[in-house]
């Protein structure tokens, strides 16, 4: 089995506005992988992201607002390196995790999924978190086997994965992208990570938003059920 380097890592993000975060993002997977992995942003922003990204080297992919599902689709669909990790641009993931996942992807899976939950997600505003603890709930009673984070938005995919299943889910692809490897027999193993406060403001309405996801969260497992 080929053993993967940073060389082989694409670290991929949708963005919107997120210059208050994206230097400390793109400088944390700077320093972790000594400059090796991809970076691609795929970016609606009016403020100056792109700009920023495009100076620490990333490859920045334009495209109109049309949500986070749109953007991130394109963003794991870009880049040719065999293993791409997905992350968000507001400097809330641990970049530091990125050498064990890149292990754990060599160790055999397909999927490693970062778990904010497993730590207590202190960080996180009690709404979300219940949410997010909701949102798993629900996928294990469909799916029929535990998860713990449906949501997170940092895992490691085998770039095959991603190319081999069609994406539907816009607000909810973060969970489509856990639910459909998994319900396909793929190997996805949870990882525990830490999680921070975010930097600059939040783009998801939390009562709308989480509508949204569970609506993806049912349709996406009854779809993979009955298919």
């Amino acid at each position: 089995m080929t053993a993967y380097t940073f060389d082989d890592l694409a670290v991929v993000m949708g963005t919107y506005n997120e210059e208050a975060a994206i230097e400390s993002v793109l400088g944390d997977i700077e320093s972790v992988t000594g400059g090796r992995a991809e970076i691609v942003c795929v970016d609606s922003s009016d403020d100056r992201t792109p700009e920023i990204a495009r100076e620490h080297g990333a490859t920045v992919i334009e495209q109109p607002p049309m949500g986070y599902g749109y953007a991130v689709r394109e963003a794991v669909l870009a880049p040719d390196r065999p293993v791409v990790v997905t992350t968000d641009c507001d400097d809330t993931y641990p970049m530091g995790k990125l050498p064990a996942f890149l292990e754990l992807i060599n160790e055999g899976y397909d999927v490693v999924s970062g778990d904010r939950l497993y730590h207590g997600a202190e960080a996180m505003p009690t709404f979300n978190r219940l949410g997010n603890v909701a949102f798993a709930l629900l996928a294990s009673g469909l799916m029929g086997e535990r998860v713990h984070d449906t949501t997170t938005g940092m895992r490691a995919y085998r770039r095959e994965l991603l190319h081999d299943i069609e994406w539907t889910e816009n607000t909810g692809l973060s969970a489509e992208l856990l639910i459909r490897p998994l319900m396909r027999g793929y190997e996805v193993r949870e990882e525990p990570i830490p999680y921070r406060e975010r930097a600059g403001e939040t783009k998801l309405d939390p009562i709308e938003g989480g509508a949204a996801i569970a609506k993806s969260i049912v349709k996406v497992c009854l779809e993979e059920r009955f298919q």
